[in-house]
């Protein structure tokens, strides 16, 4: 009887082993259903809040991957693209496109289905409108009513609570004295808002335009009128119709549907992916900090630069890795954490692995600060980038103690030690050195930029001052490269080492994705972290972290002024 259970037993392990080695199986005519949703992060793991809370979060990089082996995949009558509400920014939509653009390319047919409902869908419909075809839930209201963008000062609140702000800023374009301590926006933060308005504009339009075979102007008139029901939309040539969601996908075929989520197991090979070589895929997101860590405990990406050092020097000396393409998604941060992941570049270089740098969203001030030494970099045309800039920022407390009735009373040895104090202000030659070491690390800054582009100093400082470019905008003034993608960074990377461009390529992420124990240990540690470093004006919204992690700096920091978030 014994014998007989361990018999049954061992039958039983080796079909679930065969059964789990022949992987998901794909029918010819399936339709594979992709749902775009939520955020996607530049990261190998999506956070762990966000996983543990069952939130729309996943990596951009296993929704490339899928769609990439969509390409190849025969099997597949059509690809059904359910777009719902998107979390990202115009970088990671353009990447999105591209992608869908490779599948109309390689001849697989694409079919969008836009389920929204909101004041306004520009950005999901951007997205959309890269399919061959695309339909509208027949209840979806998601008007398309052209761009906006809208700025805060929060100069006023702070004078409210009795709290001044000194701010020393290297440029006339580093607005962020006027994004805290002002009430209004400056000539110059206007003119150069307006040119980041004018630069995403025209190619949300460009992009409609050529997706939905209309001329431009066409688009333009139609977004003056606002359509928001499926009839209206359908009018003016912008979708091809309003079916529920069942009936786009028998649409799409009769034969069997396959889940996003079931075809993330398809095995590579099995639709013809052959790597010939392994590239690292370096992710640097989120503010840049000094130390180490991922993430915070809110769930946010961190750039750590104790992490991000070590995984390029890893990839450096990985003996199968043959090319490092860093992935940045910052905002920037702190400007000594940025320097040393610049120097940990320069060390990568040293061992002749070709090594180019791919914008997401963001790469600016801090986040363009590490990308500078690359051999190249490679950015969306609506990536935000530039921003060489620095400034501190010193909150001072005294008019806040005075209003909650609090004395005080400060004591110093040394002529600048005010420099380490909150309650007042500085005095004058403490405040000129804060200002020449704000000074001298821009010039420092523009030193890394001019080392590592086809630009000298003056010329990095002309376009520098703080001054936020998109990455169309920055590849015509010499701080980009190329434009495109991940894709496009990966055929730079190809052609240094004289691999054919179409040739496969294995991504490895770096740093490597870690256990949910290790997770878990994480969060805890920068739980403490932050507690033990908890600023007073701690205002919980994911706008103000950055902010809050840079007021917390000693020194000067390298941070983008502002929130870009353009709809």
């Amino acid at each position: 009887m014994k014998r007989r259970t361990i018999a049954l037993l061992l039958v039983l392990f080796l079909f679930v082993w065969w059964l789990s080695s022949r992987g998901v199986q794909v029918e010819p005519g399936s339709v594979l259903v992709e749902v775009l949703e939520g955020q996607y992060v530049d990261s190998a793991e999506p956070p762990l809040l966000a996983r543990l809370a069952g939130g729309d979060s996943r990596t951009l990089g296993s929704l490339l991957s899928d769609l990439e082996k969509a390409e190849r995949d025969d099997r597949l009558a059509a690809v059904v693209l359910r777009v719902r509400s998107l979390d990202i920014g115009w970088g990671k939509a353009q990447e999105i496109r591209d992608a869908i653009a490779r599948l109309n390319a390689a001849g697989r047919r694409t079919i969008a289905y836009l389920e929204i409902e909101s004041f306004g869908g520009n950005l999901e419909y951007y997205v959309a409108s890269a399919a061959q075809e695309l339909y509208v839930a027949p209840a979806t209201s998601a008007p398309l009513v052209g761009l906006a963008g809208e700025y805060l000062f929060f100069g006023g609140l702070f004078e409210k609570l009795g709290i001044d702000l000194e701010v020393e800023r290297v440029g006339r374009y580093k607005s962020a004295a006027e994004t805290i301590a002002g009430r209004e926006m400056s000539a110059a933060h206007r003119e150069m808002q307006e040119a980041l308005l004018d630069s995403i504009d025209a190619q949300f339009v460009a992009g409609i335009a050529a997706g939905r075979r209309l001329s431009e102007e066409a688009v333009r008139k139609a977004i003056d009128a606002a359509p928001a029901g499926a009839d209206e939309l359908g009018a003016l040539g912008l979708v091809d119709g309003a079916r529920s969601f069942d009936q786009v996908v028998r649409l799409a075929g009769e034969g069997p549907i396959v889940e996003g989520d079931t075809y993330r197991g398809v095995d590579p090979a099995s639709v013809g992916i052959e790597p010939v070589a392994t590239f690292a895929l370096v992710y640097g997101s989120g503010n840049v900090v000094v130390g180490e860590g991922v993430q915070t405990p809110t769930g946010s990406a961190v750039l750590a630069s104790d992490t991000v050092a070590q995984a390029l020097e890893d990839a450096a000396e990985d003996p199968d890795v043959a090319a490092i393409v860093f992935r940045i998604d910052s905002p920037g941060g702190s400007a000594l954490a940025s320097d040393i992941v610049w120097r940990a570049v320069q060390k990568a270089r040293e061992s002749g692995k070709p090594l180019v740098a791919s914008f997401s969203d963001v790469a600016a001030s801090g986040g363009y600060y590490v990308a500078a030494g690359a051999d190249a970099i490679v950015a969306q045309p609506a990536s935000i980038t530039g921003s060489i800039g620095v400034f501190a920022l010193r909150p001072v407390t005294a008019g806040l103690l005075e209003k909650l009735d609090i004395g005080f009373t400060s004591l110093t040895r040394g002529a600048h030690a005010d420099l380490q104090l909150s309650s007042r202000p500085l005095s004058p030659s403490s405040r000129e050195r804060l200002r020449s070491e704000v000074r001298a690390v821009y010039d420092l800054f523009v030193e890394r930029v001019a080392n590592g582009r086809p630009l000298d100093a003056e010329g990095v400082d002309a376009v520098g001052r703080g001054r936020v470019w998109t990455g169309a905008q920055a590849a015509e003034r010499g701080l980009v490269d190329e434009l495109g993608g991940l894709d496009t960074a990966l055929a730079r990377a190809k052609h240094q080492l004289g691999i054919d461009p179409g040739a496969d390529i294995e991504l490895v992420p770096y740093p490597r994705p870690r256990t949910l124990a290790e997770q878990l240990g994480d969060v805890v540690r920068q739980l403490r972290l932050e507690l033990a470093a908890a600023s007073p004006l701690a205002l919980w919204t994911r706008h103000w972290e950055p902010w809050l992690a840079a007021a917390r700096e000693p020194g000067p920091v390298a941070l983008l002024p502002f929130a870009v978030e353009i709809r």
